[in-house]
């Protein structure tokens, strides 16, 4: 069997030693005579698994103790609502900040709860960085101040985070999650769909202090209502349980390699190998201004529409998948998330050289 180098920006490739694992076992989990697929999320040898799961996280993650972990389910679109019904609900506003495509989704299905303010946005340059702040704009009596912390499909990442004073910081932080080390205690909330670094798709974590609990909207359906998700330990109704279970092993294998400070290392010099052909090829080009390139979606162009359709046939047939751009930016992006060896990173840079002496 051969296996490809997967650059899809989600559902993402998953470490080979997590699939290894889960594949010895599928039949017969730890003695159980059943898989992980089957077995009740009532059982105790399944509240064994969520609770490592949780408590893996807590540990690679560094959450200090003040804050709650939620295992659901719905993606982070399904946060977009679930953010304004939790939060938005003092003064009944909030701040936010477009730097893409999935922000922009973020502000206008909260639009629908309260009253939300575009603080700042790079969409005039279609999202190539992360726009400038103005703290004259943030509304000190905010519920909470939104950012996604990276963004997939243009390639952008937050290198400085925004002073809101009083006023929670959220973050989306989907296509970042367990890249590098992040210090929990600046956020009030953070919250990820789990496809791109973490698990199958299926799993969305939340994590919120604990002081914004219990405010919700009287309309807040129960599904979407962290102090019952909480008050239940995510166990309300069935959860995720499989992706659940492959989290608990890539937060394993994490702690395995040395922790985030290790995935970070790594995650920059994979970044840099392909960063550095960019800046010096005659023939791609990034996009992402460099001041807010991001560690783990690379786009990047060639200048003709064609040449990139060509590069990304041959390139697939020479086992690099998922190569195409998003529609909105075109060209090739290259998501390169924790999973994706230095070796898929330097074999590409390698057919990016071939491919741009034959296509002078």
């Amino acid at each position: 069997m051969s296996r490809v180098y997967n650059f899809s920006a989600g559902p993402s490739m998953l470490p080979e030693e997590v699939l290894k694992k889960a594949a010895a076992e599928m039949l017969d989990y730890q003695g159980s005579g059943q898989s992980v697929m089957e077995m009740s999320h009532r059982s105790k040898v399944y509240d064994a698994i969520i609770k490592d799961a949780q408590r893996l996280l807590r540990e690679v993650m560094n959450i200090p103790d003040n804050y709650k972990v939620l295992f659901l389910q719905g993606g982070a679109s399904s946060q977009f609502a679930a953010v304004p019904m939790n939060l938005m609900t003092k003064s009944g506003k909030a701040d936010y900040v477009l730097s893409g495509q999935f922000s922009t989704k973020a502000y206008k299905e909260a639009a629908r709860y309260g009253d939300c303010k575009v603080v700042a946005s790079s969409k005039e340059d279609n999202f190539s960085h992360i726009p400038a702040l103005d703290p004259k704009e943030f509304r000190p009596d905010a519920d909470y101040f939104h950012i996604c912390l990276n963004n997939t499909i243009y390639g952008t990442v937050w290198h400085q985070l925004p002073d809101t004073g009083d006023v929670p910081l959220v973050a989306d932080i989907s296509s970042c999650i367990l890249s590098r080390p992040m210090d929990v205690s600046k956020f009030g909330l953070l919250y990820a769909g789990a496809q791109k670094n973490v698990a199958p798709a299926g799993l969305t974590i939340v994590i919120v202090r604990e002081d914004l609990l219990g405010h919700a909207m009287d309309i807040t359906p129960t599904m979407f209502n962290y102090q019952v998700m909480a008050d239940n330990d995510s166990m309300y109704n069935t959860p995720p349980c499989w992706p659940i279970y492959i989290c608990k092993l890539v937060l394993e294998w994490i702690q395995s390699i040395g922790g985030l400070e290790e995935m970070e290392r790594r995650n920059v010099r994979k970044a840099q190998l392909l960063y550095d052909f960019l800046d010096n090829s005659s023939l791609f080009q990034g996009c992402a201004e460099k001041d807010s390139r991001s560690i783990m979606n690379v786009t990047f162009v060639t200048g003709d529409k064609d040449l990139d359709a060509k590069f990304v046939k041959e390139a697939e047939a020479a086992g690099f998948v998922n190569l195409k751009g998003h529609r909105s930016v075109g060209g090739m992006r290259a998501s390169i998330y924790n999973a994706m060896p230095e070796e898929g990173i330097q074999k590409l840079v390698d057919f990016m050289k071939k491919f741009e002496a034959e296509n002078k």
